[in-house]
Formats: C-alpha cells, sequence, structure tokens
C-alpha cells in the first residue's frame, strides 16, 4: 500500500481525486446520487468501479459527456483540469446557466438542512471517530462548494462559507486522526480561506488554533505557539466566551509544549474563568468543553511539563467525561493515552499498562493511527520496553 501511494498518478482524473483525498467507492458514489439528481444514466455501482480503475489508469477516454459532467459536478474542477478535450462553447454556457438557476434557488431552509448534515456528520465522528465521516464529508464540501461558486447572493456566500469552514476543520480533525498530517494541513489551509470569505473571524481563529495542533505533532511547537498567538488576536473580544475559553486551553497546551509552565496554566486558568456555566452554544457546534474536557487538557498539557499534578488532573477528568453523554470517544483515547505516559513516568507499570490497554482498544475501534502511534512509543517502567499496549 505504501508503494502505490508514493507511485504518481497516471492521469490527472486519478491525481485530483488523491488531491482531494477521496476513495474510489465514495466517488462512485457521489457521482450516481449525482446523476439521479440531473436525470442521468450511468452503470451499476460495480462497473463503475471497473470504468473508473481504467479512466484513472488511463487505459480508457471519458468520451461520454455525461460522465464528464458527473465527474466536473464532484470535483469542482473543468475539463481540462481533469484531463478531458475542452467543451463546447454552447455546452458549457446551457451548463453554466444550470448552474446559476439551481444557486438562485437556494433558501433558508436548504442552508439549515447543510448544517444539520454537517452537525449528524459530527455526532458520528464524537462515537465512533474518524473512519465512519471523512469520505461524507468530503461529499458535503465538494456538493457545497459547487453552489457557493455559482451563488451570486452576498449573504447565501458568507453563509455557504461558513459551512464550507465548518466541514473543513471537521474532515481536517478526523485526517489528523487517521495519521494524515499533510492532507490534515491542507484541509486546515482550505478552511482559513473560506473563513475569510465568510468574514468570520470566530471560524478562522478556531481553524488557526485547530491546525496548530499539527505543528505540535510535529514538533514544531515554535510556530505552533505563533499560530495560536494569531487565532487569539484575530478572535479580540468579538467571539463567545465558550470560543474564548476554548482558545485559551488551546493556547496553554502550545505554551506547554514549548516548556513555558507558568505562562502555559495561566493561559489554563483564564479558560477555567471564560468557561460560560452552561458551555453548549448552538452557533458554535463544533466546540466540545466543559470542565471535565477542560480538565483532560489541562492534565495533557501538565504531562508535557512533566509536571506530577498531570495524572490527578486526568483521573478527574476520566471520572466526569465516563458519566458525561456529550464525552467523544476520539478524547477518551487520548486522555487514556495519556494516563498511560503519566503512569509510566510515575513509575507505576501496572496502571500505565491498564490505560494503554483501555486506550489500545479504543484506538482500534474508531481507526486512530494518531494515538495507536503514541502507544506504539510508550516506555514501561521497569523493563525499558517500548510499544506495551
Amino acid at each position: 500500500m505504501a508503494g502505490q501511494r508514493g507511485k504518481p498518478p497516471a492521469t490527472r482524473l486519478a491525481a485530483v481525486r488523491r488531491e482531494q483525498g477521496r476513495t474510489q467507492d465514495n466517488v462512485i458514489r457521489m457521482m450516481i446520487g449525482r446523476a439521479l439528481r440531473l436525470n442521468i444514466s450511468v452503470a451499476s455501482e460495480n462497473a463503475l468501479k471497473v470504468m473508473l480503475s481504467r479512466w484513472e489508469n488511463g487505459r480508457d477516454e471519458v468520451a461520454s459527456p455525461d460522465y464528464q459532467r458527473l465527474f466536473r459536478e464532484v470535483y469542482g474542477r473543468t475539463n481540462e483540469e481533469l484531463g478531458f478535450p475542452p467543451m463546447p462553447i454552447n455546452e458549457g454556457t446551457e451548463e453554466l446557466r444550470d448552474r446559476l438557476l439551481i444557486a438562485r434557488n437556494l433558501d433558508t431552509g436548504t442552508l439549515d438542512l447543510f448544517q444539520r448534515q454537517i452537525n449528524d456528520l459530527r455526532s458520528a465522528d464524537l462515537r465512533f471517530g474518524a473512519v465512519a465521516v471523512l469520505d461524507q464529508l468530503n461529499g458535503h464540501i465538494s456538493q457545497i462548494e459547487n453552489l457557493r461558486d455559482f451563488t451570486v447572493s452576498t449573504a447565501h456566500r458568507r453563509r455557504l462559507s461558513a459551512l464550507i469552514t465548518d466541514a473543513r476543520t471537521l474532515a481536517g480533525w478526523t485526517a489528523l486522526d487517521r495519521g494524515s498530517a499533510l492532507q490534515a494541513w491542507r484541509y486546515h489551509e482550505d478552511a482559513k480561506v473560506s473563513a475569510r470569505e465568510a468574514e468570520a473571524p470566530h471560524l478562522l481563529a478556531h481553524a488557526a488554533a485547530q491546525q496548530a495542533v499539527i505543528l505540535i505533532d510535529l514538533g514544531e511547537t515554535a510556530a505552533a505557539v505563533e499560530l495560536l498567538e494569531f487565532a487569539r488576536d484575530v478572535a479580540g473580544n468579538r467571539v463567545p466566551p465558550l470560543l474564548a475559553a476554548w482558545l485559551a486551553a488551546a493556547h496553554g497546551e502550545g505554551l506547554a509544549a514549548v516548556g513555558r509552565h507558568d505562562d502555559a496554566l495561566r493561559a489554563f486558568d483564564q479558560a477555567a474563568a471564560t468557561l460560560p456555566d452552561d458551555p453548549a452554544d448552538p452557533s458554535l457546534p463544533f466546540l466540545l468543553l466543559d470542565a471535565g474536557n477542560l480538565a483532560r487538557w489541562r492534565g495533557s498539557a501538565l504531562l508535557r511539563l512533566g509536571d506530577r499534578e498531570a495524572i490527578e488532573h486526568l483521573e478527574d477528568a476520566v471520572r466526569e467525561l465516563t458519566a458525561s453523554p456529550r464525552a467523544a470517544v476520539r478524547g477518551q483515547t487520548g486522555m487514556y493515552v495519556d494516563l498511560a505516559y503519566a503512569h509510566a513516568a510515575a513509575g507505576d507499570r501496572d496502571a500505565a499498562l491498564n490505560y494503554a490497554r483501555q486506550a489500545k482498544r479504543l484506538a482500534a475501534q474508531i481507526g486512530s493511527d494518531r494515538q495507536r502511534q503514541r502507544l506504539t512509543a510508550l516506555e514501561l517502567p521497569g523493563t525499558g520496553s517500548t510499544g506495551a499496549a
């Protein structure tokens, strides 16, 4: 599999799919869905799998204008960008009229539906992790982008751009959990672009701060702190208290990563002081931060700092989050990995093994390559062995 990933794509069609991080199955499902809406006849799903493979490998040309149109719909690219012959002028004009008409019929109900769809995928991600949602998110992003690109209404364009930003940051987070840092980075870069078009500082701040986690994972901690400071500067006093608290905690994590102990704890104190009594904000569906999650976050930062209080905070978080219906399985997995590391550092081999096993089970359940990689590097006390889970 690694060799296939490193092999250059044979066609532009294959290259575009790889750039967008889509699977062949995801593309085929989207093509069938678009074909139904556009009243275009297509081959069966099994036949399309064979056809797509041959098209991407350059064995056959995508000669049918209908299939070329479906690829344009799915990828949001021109014929030339997909490696197809240029479209006839008249055909391109008619397609433009069709797309403008569809975008013109956009209403608030449809926009609300898009948000509910993203929220449903977010709920699935909280329960099941990255495995279940990334392909579907790619489909939603493409669909909303196609509408946004042909929408004239300024208000609708801002709302669509905000939806795209929300979906991209969620996709970026799931990509990071799957172990694809480069793909996660690209999602977040694109999210910052769409946040600016949405004229939404809160979305820009969130995307930038979440992107900083990628830098921390890579060991680029100074750059991460710089990006987190940018995020808090963008937010200023213009964001809701829940986001302000989340940004302060994210900044605390970055400061801990560079070893600034006192500054990190001050940032977490700011987060605790700012966190509202009711941490559910319908305008910020992408944030999950309450007392339990803040304790987990602070404990993780203390672990980075080599502070023995890390175990106390993480154990408090376990009690809070195991009883919470809003706990995210990815957060629980990371918390158990942190506890395995904290107990290993304290010399408690049995406790470290216990939490490592729990983390391993959850990481396998949600397909978290990121946490599995952390477990592989775990060193247990007593024997010096690694990969204890």
